[in-house]
């Protein structure tokens, strides 16, 4: 078939294959952003036997560009109907038309000389849609990283704990590996060996980390004073920033781990690569939830003290605020940092869905309640300062009228006498 583009969703992502150029007209033509999908990677898997060499010819014949899966593009899978493999847990379909013109649908089954139609190249195709959404993610963690100004590795080599200190090697080994892997293109028995007890120890930080996201939770939620609650507001700032580091790092490097992990699995095991980058993704999943929970919970008792402050901003016009304005902080950086993590994206459950939609509107939520904080605060010290001026006034008055009154009655008893 001639301009036919085939598409492959993992949930994730979609990875839009075919002629360079009609790749381009589709994703101009839909309004997509996107980047290299890394299609070579899949000519270095079949290179012996006829039917292995024919396979690689038309991969070298064809361009692969991966669009991140959003509620935009997200769509392209029901227009383009689709269908998933129960299998494989991947929705493939091709669509095909002139010079950019998509005039309809057709599905492999009637497509044999497809790419896809290969089990063995499919499976790597679903390989390296999740190595490039993963990496993708991990590229969004770097800008946060910069953008909050503080880079993880300060953050821990402030702290003297060893779990943390053992996080710094580790990273250190992830990195020279995954640069072994850009040169190699593989990851052989050398490479792995070095990096395969890393999950635990990244675990156990995610762990710690998650942990002292608790403890800042629990002690505001253990004050009651609005003075303890001001100072205790103000100093889960930083803390919640710096251990949201923590966590995107160690997000990061999981990512980093199961990218090499991909490889080391086609190497030895090829056969069971579409399963295990199924048990990836739910593992990675399982993550995302603890770290929810975590997070929702503590931007619950920011949320609570933001409402006890405001409830007492009479009584406390100045430390009020300053509890609201701390919670609308850690409540945006905790949004951000699911942004960065990849929770924005339509793939995602519709649990972890609804918990960024509530993050959303508890910020936004937070920063309207905080604004009026802040107004009340305002009205309630002008209010107070025009109080005691009709109060100072009706007390001069009065002071004034009693004097009168008393000179009059002296006036009175002189005038008898």
């Amino acid at each position: 078939m001639d301009n036919e583009i085939q598409l492959i969703s993992d949930g994730d992502g979609l990875a839009v294959i075919g002629n360079a150029t009609d790749v381009e007209r589709f994703l101009v033509s839909e309004g997509l952003s996107s980047r290299d999908l890394g299609l070579q990677r899949l000519k270095t898997v079949f290179d012996t036997g006829a039917a292995l060499a024919q396979a690689g010819s038309e991969i070298s014949a064809n361009s692969g560009r991966w669009v991140k899966l959003t509620p935009k593009s997200a769509l392209l899978v029901k227009k383009y109907g689709l269908r998933e493999s129960s299998k494989t847990g991947l929705s493939t379909g091709i669509v095909k038309g002139h010079k950019g013109q998509i005039r309809g649908f057709v599905e492999f089954a009637k497509a044999p000389r497809s790419l896809l139609t290969n089990p063995a190249i499919l499976a790597n195709a679903g390989r390296i849609m999740a190595q490039v959404a993963m990496q993708q993610t991990m590229d969004e963690i770097t800008d946060y990283l910069a953008v909050i100004d503080k880079k993880v590795d300060d953050v821990l080599r402030a702290q003297k704990d060893a779990v943390l200190a053992r996080m710094i090697g580790v990273g250190f080994v992830i990195e020279e590996a995954m640069t072994i892997r850009e040169k190699r293109s593989r990851v052989d028995e050398v490479t792995w060996s070095k990096v395969q007890t890393a999950p635990a120890t990244i675990a156990e930080t995610q762990a710690y980390a998650l942990r002292q996201l608790d403890a800042v939770a629990d002690e505001m939620e253990s004050k009651t004073k609005i003075g303890d609650l001001a100072a205790t507001a103000k100093e889960a700032e930083d803390r919640v920033r710096e251990w949201l580091a923590v966590l995107a790092r160690c997000f990061q490097l999981q990512d980093a781990i199961a990218v090499l992990e991909l490889d080391r699995v086609l190497d030895v095991s090829p056969e069971q690569l579409n399963g295990h980058r199924l048990g990836l993704k739910a593992a990675r999943a399982d993550r995302l939830e603890h770290i929810l929970r975590s997070t929702e919970r503590l931007v619950a008792r920011m949320n609570v003290a933001a409402g006890t402050a405001n409830a007492r901003v009479l009584l406390h016009p100045t430390k009020s605020p300053a509890v609201v304005q701390a919670s609308n902080h850690v409540a945006t950086g905790v949004h951000d940092f699911h942004g960065r993590l990849g929770l924005e994206s339509g793939s995602r459950s519709p649990e972890a869905r609804r918990w960024v939609d509530a993050a959303a509107e508890a910020r936004d939520k937070a920063l309207e309640t905080g604004a009026k904080g802040v107004d009340v605060a305002k009205s309630l010290g002008i209010e107070t300062l025009d109080r005691a001026s009709l109060v100072k006034g009706k007390l001069s008055g009065g002071i004034a009228e009693r004097a009168r009154r008393r000179r009059g009655d002296e006036r009175e008893r002189d005038e008898e006498g």
